[in-house]
């Protein structure tokens, strides 16, 4: 079955709002997120006409570059969708500048405001300005202090900072980078960026959640028995070995993404839609989460690292031969975890989070398993009746399904499953936005709903600070379990279900 729109009319329904006029200021122009997401999301806010004529990016890095080399270095970078719309390109290139700074020379800058000053005056922007920090997470702290030092941020209303993950490595480093940033920024000048966040079936969480009456009232522990939220992924590390050794799955992934994924789908109901109000909601959820067993975390969490698999055609290397990777490595590639959440609407439902690398499927989603029937009156074809499931499908196939039993054919009354299924692009006739394409245009706007605020951040690195106290002191307790390559992961992160009569989904 496939759910599709009631209107037929698939055209105008985006209710865009306006960009002001202003500066996007990128630091760390010269990386890879920059040209590989950042700029090809602000081309696309250009074609979609969303980004005011107003409009200027200033990218900045140490490299000495000019204004024509950082245009052809994107160019470049956006070269196949550049020749299906080089009029656009063109337009939007002129709005592309260059400025050589680093963030710990004072002199550099004064230079930047100087800059700046120059091209309010070209594009008219009026002295808006989103500073975006796409740098190493070490320079947070420092140029958030850099920018307040040269009066870049003394202005609330004209002037925000945008702060890419990690923020922070745990708790104590988050709390303490927390009280640096606010003291350079107001909280609404802090937009600290999760880019899941930007998803539209993320998003729909909250709508699916709040906008239909037939899902509130069993929203709760009286009907749900269990959740699992997976981030799959079927890469390997890739080129990210040098984070990825000093961070793991644990940080890169659980503690923000899967976090995030969690907060929405736990969370009460907000007074009215309002930013504000929904971080409140979010913020006390993750307060009430914790660790299955606290006193001994080391049973309600496993840590896997991929090793060599795949097939004869298409061998894979394992996470200890990948380059740059040490060969002892103790690194998580994959953790799996039970987690509850003390409150009315959830008290005793156990939360099963998960997330790997080579995987055998590329996938992130939020599966809802309802209780049983108290008494099952008719037999099931498979044996025993499947319990009803939601399914909320993240990517890439986004959308959402819903498991439910019916009449199989033939005589007797015997029982199977079937799915009903919503596909955005089905239902939509378009593809959703990228991730950043949303969050970039809401810190332009000013919009912190999908930001996370200072205190969800502290409540999510709180709830795994004895995994990561535990990985730090006492390993041996928390050892990584060895999977093939395009498996799903260890089986030890079978048995933490199979303990509860369970079993991961396997799509």
């Amino acid at each position: 079955m496939t759910a599709t729109l009631t209107n037929p009319l698939r055209v105008g329904l985006r209710q865009e709002r306006v960009i002001s006029p202003q500066c996007l200021v990128i630091f760390g122009a010269s990386g890879d997120l920059t040209h590989r997401k950042l700029v090809p999301a602000l081309f696309e806010l250009f074609r979609q006409r969303r980004l005011p004529s107003e409009f200027a990016i200033l990218g900045c890095a140490r490299r000495p570059w000019s204004d024509d080399e950082f245009r052809a270095k994107m160019a470049a970078a956006l070269a196949p969708v550049i020749r299906d719309h080089p009029t656009a390109w063109e337009q939007f290139a002129s709005g592309l500048f260059y400025e050589p700074v680093d963030l710990q020379q004072s002199e550099h800058l004064v230079r930047l405001a100087h800059r700046l000053e120059a091209i309010d005056r070209l594009r008219a922007t009026r002295a808006n300005r989103t500073f975006y920090l796409s740098v190493s997470p070490d320079f947070y702290g420092s140029g958030c202090r850099a920018l307040a030092d040269a009066g870049l941020l003394s202005d609330p209303k004209r002037s925000r900072v945008v702060i890419e993950k990690p923020f922070g490595r745990d708790y104590g480093s988050a709390e303490q980078l927390n009280r640096i940033v606010q003291a350079c920024a107001q909280e609404n000048q802090v937009f600290r960026i999760d880019h899941y966040l930007g998803k539209e079936t993320v998003q729909n969480i909250l709508v699916l959640r709040f906008a239909n009456t037939i899902f509130e009232p069993i929203w709760n522990r009286n009907f749900i028995s269990s959740v699992q939220i997976t981030a799959a992924e079927t890469v390997g590390v890739e080129e990210r070995a040098g984070y990825y050794e000093s961070s793991g799955a644990l940080r890169d992934m659980v503690q923000n993404h899967l976090t995030q994924m969690l907060a929405l789908t736990t969370m009460e109901a907000p007074g009215r839609f309002d930013p504000e109000a929904i971080r409140n909601e979010k913020a006390k959820v993750l307060q009430a989460a914790r660790l299955a067993n606290e006193d001994e975390p080391w049973k309600c969490c496993v840590r896997g690292q991929y090793a060599a698999g795949g097939s004869a055609n298409d061998p894979l290397r394992g996470y200890r031969e990948e380059p740059g990777v040490n060969p002892n490595s103790t690194t998580e590639t994959y953790v799996a975890m039970k987690l509850f959440i003390d409150n009315w609407r959830w008290q005793g439902v156990p939360f099963y989070l998960r997330t790997g690398k080579r995987l055998p499927k590329r996938l992130s989603e939020v599966v809802l398993t309802f209780r049983e029937a108290p008494v099952h009156l008719f037999d099931a074809a498979g044996g025993s009746p499947t319990a009803n499931q939601l399914i909320l499908r993240i990517q890439p196939d986004e959308g959402a399904g819903f498991v439910f039993e019916v009449k199989a054919p033939g005589s007797g009354m015997r029982s199977r499953p079937v799915d009903m299924h919503f596909s955005y692009d089905e239902s939509f006739g378009e593809p959703s936005d990228e991730g950043y394409v949303r969050l970039l245009a809401d810190a332009m706007l000013g919009d912190p709903t999908l930001y996370t605020r200072a205190d969800e951040v502290e409540a999510a690195w709180r709830l795994y600070t004895p995994l990561l106290e535990l990985i730090e002191d006492s390993p041996w307790q928390l050892p990584v379990h060895p999977y093939e390559a395009s498996t799903w992961g260890p089986g030890a992160s079978d048995s933490l279900l199979a303990s509860d009569d369970l079993m991961w989904r396997r799509p």
